[in-house]
């Protein structure tokens, strides 16, 4: 009997594209047999969100999922540097010994210092550039 693999998704969240990226994310790595939590949703991050709940709880729904997961998948996308707030969540799932696994689809780099900042390469057990090489790579964590 196999256990499903909990997978916390962590990306910016707060552009409509950026949204719609994650879902689409979410779905294929449901389809492939993972489950996701996506704080967008799950933990209700979202401006109104924001307004009606304490961001003390947003906070700490999350660190509840990163805590609970075995793998963070992380969007590495926007530019040249990461969202901050994904950062963070990367740095707390290393702390935990958590699997990380990046995903940059952005090409732009950094510079001489390559994809992404070396703490954040560092970070991460594994780093893949599209979506397509991201779910191959999963076949070997499911």
């Amino acid at each position: 009997m196999s256990i499903t693999k909990k997978i916390y998704l962590a990306a910016p969240l707060f552009s409509e594209a950026e949204q719609e990226f994650n879902k689409k994310l979410e779905t294929a790595l449901k389809e492939i047999g993972f489950t996701v939590f996506v704080p967008q949703e799950d933990s209700n991050d979202t401006e109104a969100a924001r307004e009606d709940m304490d961001s003390s709880n947003i906070f700490q729904l999350n660190v509840e999922a990163i805590d609970a997961c075995d793998i963070v998948v992380a969007v590495l996308d926007g530019g040249t540097d990461v969202d901050s707030g994904t950062a963070w969540e990367i740095g707390y799932a290393y702390a935990k010994n958590k699997t990380v696994i990046g995903i940059k689809t952005d090409f732009r780099t950094l510079g001489p210092e390559g994809l992404v900042n070396l703490m954040i390469g560092e970070s991460a057990n594994e780093l893949e550039t599209s979506v397509k090489a991201l779910l191959k790579k999963m076949e070997k964590y499911s």
